[in-house]
């Protein structure tokens, strides 16, 4: 079985799990679970912020994150296909009472200008803009990587207009990998971001809110709110711990295998290797005889498992569990289905 859907189907490893059961834990709630508060140190480090907040997934961190920025009745900008726009079920404007403006995706190319033009000043009748997010790699934009320098300029805008910047980070470990930034150098660009634990790094669940202390105090009261307070959860800090300490560096292998199954399948006119610099590889079925659920599907029944993420756009997605015997199947598979 080659199972490509996403890297959050990887199950813990050996080390990993012995790293669980042995967690001193406590109660979180009542900020006490010493497992816990070492993970929100040792992240909120990495990335040269103040403190962190363990969140029992991404869209909460990010739900989270945004409420923290955007006051009900303000908006937020991000791209049309951005996670927090696209996959969290309407949840910023559920929860937050956030209005939501999008400028056309292009993957993980942004354009600052573009972005600056679409700041809305406060004042009647105009809603004001309070935020804008970034996605950092892209998912829907196949894996990639919003440049330091794209990201340096929409800092400036936000500084110059008096908003914030998010980052939806799910995925940003790959992204420091592959462009070598280091994670701080990304924090400092940042008023909030959320990293995810279980994407990529193996971990089996949680991600983090990172900020500013007086944020994360906030913070803390919102994961409440939408009950996210855990209690011994060290059980599943430790795994989270486990997995920066140990599988981290190790992404470049799943970086080398994406760009393999893409090379493999360039021929079929479905991806460009190129631009597939992380482990997602993005297929655009927009001129296949197949379209992506019939893909999905006709894989399925020889053991390769695969997202259709678009009617036209099917998703592969290496990770840790993904062997090269795997990798080599995947390929057969498609190579024969997609000729």
């Amino acid at each position: 079985m080659a199972d490509l859907r996403s890297d959050t189907v990887t199950r813990p490893t050996p080390g990993m799990r012995e790293a669980m059961a042995t967690a001193a834990v406590g109660d979180d709630v009542f900020g006490d679970d010493p497992t816990v508060n070492a993970l929100e140190n040792h992240v909120a480090a990495l990335f040269g912020h103040e403190a962190a907040l363990f969140a029992p997934s991404g869209t909460m961190a990010n739900q989270i994150a945004l409420q923290l920025v955007v006051p009900p009745g303000g908006e937020l900008l991000a791209g049309a296909d951005a996670h927090v726009v696209t996959y969290e079920l309407g949840a910023a404007a559920v929860l937050g009472g956030i209005s939501t403006r999008t400028w056309p995706s292009d993957g993980a190319a942004l354009d600052a200008d573009r972005i600056a033009g679409m700041i809305r000043p406060a004042g009647f009748p105009s809603v004001p803009t309070a935020a804008i997010a970034v996605e950092q790699t892209h998912n829907l934009g196949g894996g990639g990587v919003v440049s330091l320098s794209v990201l340096r300029d929409l800092r400036a805008v936000a500084d110059a207009h008096a908003v914030a910047l998010h980052c939806d980070g799910a995925r940003i470990w790959h992204a420091h990998v592959a462009d070598g930034v280091p994670l701080a150098e990304y924090g400092a660009l940042f008023d909030t971001l959320s990293v995810c634990l279980s994407k990529g790094l193996g971990a089996p669940v949680g991600s983090l809110v990172i900020g500013s202390r007086e944020k994360i105090a906030r913070a803390r009261l919102l994961r409440k709110r939408m009950g996210g307070g855990m209690r011994q959860a060290g059980i599943l800090a430790a795994a989270g711990r486990y997995a920066l300490d140990h599988h981290l560096h190790r992404l470049t292998e799943d970086h080398d295998r994406a760009y393999r199954i893409a090379a493999a399948l360039a021929p079929y006119g479905v991806v460009d290797p190129d631009q597939v610099r992380t482990n997602l590889v993005p297929l655009d079925l927009s001129k296949s005889a197949l379209d992506a659920p019939t893909l999905a599907a006709e894989a399925a029944k020889r053991d390769v498992l695969i997202a259709a993420m678009l009617p036209r756009t099917a998703r592969l997605v290496t990770h840790l569990d993904l062997t090269d015997a795997a990798v080599d199947h995947a390929i057969a598979v498609l190579s024969e289905l997609l000729a």
